[in-house]
């Protein structure tokens, strides 16, 4: 059968990349997203379930999917919106968003997802930068859109009436290499950069649906990222409609108990969320309230505590399993879901079958396991550098220390931060924490906290010496925060993680000193 194996064994003696492409009905040279993932499928199955903030559901079957995606190709048409030529997509998960993302690339146009919350500033750059002709987005939000930037503004309320004496028919003319969407980088600091896929790139999102996400026949699967990101697209969106597996999305304010609720109106088997999902459903404890028929957990964006993965490991028997890489490499490494896996708790899994990694240190050469450098993938003849930091422990489980730049070099070690906020949270004034390396004569770097702190509190000295002792406490004497600043909030990237880099690049500003 396509990608259906039932051992981590058996794939890794009989996976080869080339089977991907038994998985579509189209060949490379035929090849569309939104034929594959939509108009193949069965009709009166249901492709999309919705759960609103307001409490409210929604469904669709693939056969309103493909009817209503063909009609919106159709109106792009009529709109001279040609192949090639860029859609700025800018909502909520909403039937409106499916049919616009999937429609533009029935179209051959180009998707360009944006997140539905960025100002003026972040939007205007993202629809500039990719020359979008035309935007989708809610009457509410369209004023945010630089006056003149695209030509035609199509609000998301009027979408649905506005197609609908369009023909519910669309023959695609794609290729596999054929352009399809571009996705922004989160930007953690500067401008973000385009990322260019094309509908081939489907190809790799069909492996890692059955590989890590485990998806079978009949699983019922929600994701709540957000469909600008490439979680939400490839693994919220794309992925799990491939092989005709109805998709779910939480749509609106993020509420755990409500996410709960869904799970069990939708009688939902498999989740896949970033770690703040996770804390949040842990930290509200509602969750023995309901009957939950959940089988597969699967997490990405970030580390997550050890905490709430044994939380969920008592509360459901479920590891929460890993998948690691970023928007420009791609997923690398994985928590398989096959039936023999056996998941290392605070490992990111192995890499991905057939593809080679290795660390590296300073100057290039490979490490040998257990010591920490820069992870890298081996591709055309030579090691290519990802930005993380990590190790390999003897069995080629991969252990990640962070983002490069956000490792704190001091003094001749070099500390993750992310173990380090973990413990800060632990303490009863901290809400929320990030942690970065500020410049230090002496030390090079030392370790700096910035901190929410949970209402009421008394941001004094006297609690920054405590949280500092408590920290201690827990940690190696050199991972304490050496400073703590109190703010107000924390700057983060749509997806939820916490743009560090921009954080350093402040202080390093504030010390007059220059970030490499």
């Amino acid at each position: 059968m396509r990608l259906e194996y039932k051992t981590f064994e058996d794939a890794k003696n009989k996976f080869k990349w080339s089977e991907r492409w038994e998985v579509f009905d189209k060949d490379r040279s035929n090849l569309n997203i939104a034929y594959e993932c939509v108009d193949r499928h069965i009709k009166d199955k249901t492709a999309i379930r919705l759960k609103n903030s307001d409490g409210s559901i929604e469904s669709y079957t693939f056969s309103e999917l493909s009817d209503l995606t063909s009609k919106f190709a159709n109106m792009l048409g009529r709109q001279g919106v040609n192949a090639g030529d860029r859609v700025g997509i800018v909502l909520n998960p909403s039937i409106e968003y499916y049919v616009s993302f999937f429609g533009t690339l029935k179209r051959g146009a180009v998707a360009v997802p944006c997140y539905s919350l960025l100002g003026p500033e972040g939007l205007g750059y993202r629809l500039g930068d990719s020359n979008a002709k035309i935007a989708i987005i809610s009457r509410d939000r369209a004023g945010v859109i630089p006056s003149g930037l695209v030509s035609t503004v199509i609000h998301s309320e009027e979408l649905i009436e506005t197609i609908q004496k369009e023909k519910a028919v669309y023959e695609p003319r794609t290729s596999a290499d054929t352009l399809a969407l571009i996705q922004f980088s989160s930007g953690t600091t500067g401008q973000p950069k385009q990322v260019l896929y094309n509908h081939s790139a489907m190809s790799v999102a069909a492996v890692f649906t059955r590989f890590w996400l485990g998806l079978k026949e009949g699983d019922r699967y929600i994701c709540t990222s957000s469909p600008a990101w490439g979680h939400g697209i490839w693994y919220g969106t794309v992925g799990p409609l491939i092989y005709g597996n109805g998709i779910g999305a939480f749509s609106g304010k993020f509420n755990p108990e409500m996410l709960l609720e869904a799970f069990e109106q939708f009688e939902v088997t498999v989740t896949s969320n970033i770690p703040r999902v996770y804390k949040m459903i842990m930290e509200c404890d509602k969750i023995d309230n309901y009957d939950l028929k959940l089988r597969r957990l699967t997490y990405t964006g970030d580390g997550i505590e050890k905490e709430v993965v044994t939380y969920f490991q008592k509360k459901l028997g479920l590891y929460i399993g890993s998948t690691y890489g970023n928007t420009e490499s791609g997923p690398i490494v994985l928590d398989y879901a096959f039936d023999d896996w056996k998941p290392r708790l605070g490992s990111a899994g192995k890499a991905i079958l057939g593809v080679k990694i290795g660390i590296l240190d300073e100057d290039g050469n490979l490490l040998p396991a257990g010591k920490i450098g820069q992870a890298a993938v081996w591709r055309k003849n030579e090691w290519n550098g990802i930005g993380d930091y990590g190790y390999l422990d003897e069995d080629d489980y991969f252990w990640p220390k962070g983002r490069s730049d956000d490792v704190i070099k001091s003094s001749g070690y070099r500390i993750g931060p992310f173990e380090i906020e973990n413990v800060l949270e632990k303490h009863k004034a901290v809400e929320r924490s990030a942690v970065i390396g500020s410049p230090d004569k002496e030390r090079g770097e030392i370790v700096k906290a910035f901190i929410v702190a949970v209402p009421n509190v008394d941001k004094t000295e006297e609690l920054k010496k405590d949280i500092q002792e408590f920290v201690k406490s827990v940690l190696s004497f050199h991972e304490y925060p050496k400073e703590i600043e109190f703010v107000d909030d924390l700057p983060q990237t749509p997806d939820g993680k916490l743009k560090r880099k921009a954080l350093k690049a402040l202080e390093y500003e504030r010390k007059g000193k220059k970030l490499k």
